[in-house]
């Protein structure tokens, strides 16, 4: 019995080394920098690109060199270019904040692309992934980047996730990432471009101006895909009335698109021509009023939201003229057991509650979500190679400790951090330093994630000069949020960056 225990604790012990060597042995492994590299060709405009793809991690340090983090990364580069000084390169990345770079990856930058049956229901597997003609790579190179906690992206050394899940911490990390790609591989005299959707687009304004700040690197150009840079516009704070006139033109948009308005308009350019105008002027007058506006004067507006949202004039007098997001997916689609979705308003899902007041499940995400992770998966480990034994997360939210610091020191006023976090001013700073520089603006009609109405507003209150207003262009899509996986949309995307690309790298 004595000679049993002795062994059980022998064994214990040398499974405890082993356990301890195993996991020393991939804490070591994350600090060397992985690199899964493959060959590949496509066809693009019906002319034949060799490519490189390089799928792998690349080790942060901070300033006292020390390793701080593992950022994983897709790079796709083009073949047989001699003069880097004449190949554009393109660094790209999703939002949340706490999403990986899966959906533009799949979507519409890389190579290979998956394909959806938008705006359709798509179900489950299996799910076809086919070239993407609609990639950029024909004009620039792509470098898709994971933020720490999504893809291969992980605090090593001392440092922990945690330390990167914040607005200033994630400008820092991705400007150091795309520094330290740039030396690394040579493209210091490369034209270079931020491309970035949602949360990345605030990401983008901060990046743009702290790599020219800190590193002396001048971007190109920023490609701003469905885009937020005052978060203010998207929050629907207590007694703050600038959500509900920004949130408006992308209400009537859906309630065109669902044919709920009661005299349709047949132009829906011009029908939100006039609602643009109706809710920067009577309707923003009106709620600044507040409740000293008179019984008269609200009938009226009343009656005007009623035609512009397709909503009954009873709710929108129980709402006090202000519908949110969430009340106005749920409501407007009222009495077909359905809900309108938030990141693209075409989409209709069942309505999982019809008593409910807010719609908080959105039938886009849920359909296509499904499609981009098991592609992308696939797509991961078998064409581009990379060992299976490798954990990629689609996204930082699984964390039981993922939560986001939203202080951002510029956009602070009287009152400290307690303001509304705003890249805004970084975006401003970028282009007055470097007047040269292009912004590219694209807008789903049907984004009630990111309205286009709020990112207008924000452009238009920028404060810029007038030599540098000229640098951004508005192009608008008659698709949501990701505008891009609607076929037509793609093809206008594809010929707007391209063209962005092409006419500001000379």
């Amino acid at each position: 019995m004595r000679k049993n225990n002795i062994a059980a604790v022998v064994l214990m012990l040398l499974l405890n080394c082993t356990l301890d060597v195993s996991a020393q042995a991939d804490s070591i492994a994350a600090t060397v920098p992985q690199k899964f590299i493959t060959k590949h060709s496509i066809k693009i405009d019906n002319k034949l690109i060799s490519y490189t793809a390089v799928a792998g991690t690349l080790i942060l340090k901070n300033e006292k060199d020390e390793l701080i983090a593992s950022i994983g990364y897709t790079a796709y580069t083009k073949d047989g270019e001699t003069d880097n000084s004449k190949r554009p390169v393109t660094f790209s990345y999703n939002g949340g904040p706490g999403s990986s770079s899966m959906w533009l990856h799949m979507g519409i930058m890389g190579p290979r692309r998956v394909v959806v049956n938008d705006p359709s229901p798509n179900g489950p597997a299996p799910y076809k992934i086919e070239d993407n003609n609609y990639s950029i790579l024909d004009v620039s190179d792509v470098v898709m980047i994971d933020p720490v906690g999504t893809g291969l992206s992980r605090a090593i050394g001392k440092a922990k996730n945690i330390d990167f899940w914040g607005v200033d911490a994630d400008i820092k990390s991705i400007s150091q990432f795309i520094k330290d790609y740039v030396h690394q591989n040579e493209r210091w005299n490369s034209p270079k471009y931020l491309l970035g959707e949602s949360y990345g687009t605030f990401r983008s304004a901060g990046v743009a101006d702290y790599l020219q700040e800190n590193f002396g690197i001048s971007v190109n150009g920023v490609v701003l895909v469905s885009s937020v840079l005052d978060i203010r516009t998207l929050s629907f704070q207590p007694t703050d009335d600038l959500p509900f006139i920004v949130n408006l033109p992308t209400y009537a948009a859906t309630a065109w698109y669902h044919n709920k308005l009661a005299n349709k308009p047949a132009n829906l350019q011009l029908f939100l021509k006039e609602v643009r105008t109706f809710a920067t002027g009577d309707y923003a007058s009106a709620l600044l009023q507040g409740d000293a506006l008179t019984v008269e004067e609200r009938n009226k507006i009343i009656d005007k939201l009623v035609g512009y949202t397709g909503l009954s004039k009873d709710y929108l007098e129980k709402a006090n003229m202000r519908v949110v997001q969430p009340q106005f997916s749920q409501e407007l689609l009222r009495g077909t057991q359905e809900v309108a979705g938030r990141l693209d308003s075409r989409y209709k899902g069942i309505a999982q509650d019809e008593l409910g007041e807010y719609a908080f499940y959105d039938p886009q995400s849920s359909d296509i979500s499904p499609a981009f992770i098991s592609a992308f998966m696939n797509y991961y480990t078998t064409e581009l190679k990379v060992s299976k034994d490798k954990v990629y997360n689609t996204g930082a939210y699984a964390f039981p400790d993922f939560k986001w610091d939203w202080k951002h020191a510029r956009s602070n006023g009287f009152f400290g951090d307690a303001a509304t976090p705003n890249t805004a001013p970084d975006l401003k700073n970028a282009m007055s330093s470097n007047p040269k520089m292009k912004i590219l603006v694209l807008n789903g009609l049907y984004d009630l994630a990111t309205p286009f109405a709020g990112t207008e507003y924000t452009f238009d209150h920028m404060g810029l000069n007038k030599k540098i207003r000229s640098n951004i262009t508005m192009k608008y899509y008659e698709a949501g949020h990701m505008m891009y996986i609607l076929n037509s949309a793609a093809t206008a995307f594809k010929k707007d960056v391209a063209e962005f690309i092409t006419g500001s790298s000379k």
